[in-house]
């Protein structure tokens, strides 16, 4: 695959989760849509949504509840894109979310593998290939980045690096989308810094590739560690996202 290729792919999976045409991503033009269910969308996602935005650099596509599309709408077009998605600007629409109930809760950047750096990188510990069966005891807060315990059936694929015996890091991939894997990353403290996590990282998104799947990356803009690591293993920034969630739902992260 080409990189315009992966590009092409994300969008139109993005155009699912949202409502919207892939098309939209790549207009000049803001774009408002009434978010609905699809049984093609993201399995994590929990849809509709009351307020999404959705940005691959161009313009913004909303995908909201009807109650709130003019307000977001009017938000969208009254800032640059970049702005409407970190404060102060950010503000004005979380006092909007806030007059119903809803606030801003997550703020994530995506990013796609660039096909001229993605390489498999050298680890100074031996890469096993884990399946299911393999990796079924795994699910504890150690590797809470890798694996999923909530939705133990999308993880499919891992690798895991080892000191003799001893699991010292572990990335994995869930099967949220049809063609679409996620990858996600754990290394010890004692391990880390030593490029384990770029290792585990670039080699699973080979695996992914050699299954016809696409892998993706995901990570809050303030995790500077996590960032690294993508770029480190061949992963370039592609889209960006901004969720409202209800105000329980924040308290509930929040007491988490």
């Amino acid at each position: 695959m080409t990189n315009q290729e992966l590009l092409k792919i994300a969008m139109r999976q993005s155009a699912i989760d949202a409502n919207c045409c892939a098309e939209d991503f790549c207009q000049n033009e803001n774009k408002i849509v009434i978010s609905s269910c699809s049984p093609d969308a993201r399995r994590y996602l929990t849809l509709p949504f009351y307020c999404n935005l959705i940005s691959y650099g161009n313009n913004i596509v909303a995908s909201v509840d009807r109650e709130i599309a003019d307000t977001v709408k009017e938000y969208i077009n009254k800032y640059p894109v970049e702005h409407c998605f970190e404060t102060p600007n950010m503000h004005i629409l979380n006092d909007e979310l806030q007059k119903r109930g809803m606030r801003i809760c997550f703020m994530a950047e995506y990013f796609l593998p660039d096909m001229n750096a993605l390489t498999e990188m050298h680890c100074n510990y031996e890469i096993k290939i884990l399946t299911p069966t393999d990796f079924e005891n795994l699910y504890t807060e150690e590797w809470s980045n890798a694996l999923c315990e909530k939705r133990k059936h999308l993880d499919v694929l891992a690798v895991g690096a080892y000191d003799g015996e001893r699991l010292i890091g572990l990335a994995g991939c869930s099967a949220d989308c049809e063609i679409m894997w996620q990858i996600g990353v754990d290394v010890l403290p004692e391990y880390r810094r030593n490029g384990v996590a770029s290792a585990l990282t670039s080699r699973l998104a080979l695996e992914a590739f050699k299954r016809n799947k696409v892998p993706f990356y995901c990570a809050a803009w303030s995790n500077i560690k996590s960032v690294r690591n993508a770029i480190r293993s061949g992963f370039r920034p592609a889209w960006i996202e901004m969720t409202a969630k209800s105000f329980d739902f924040v308290s509930e992260m929040n007491r988490a």
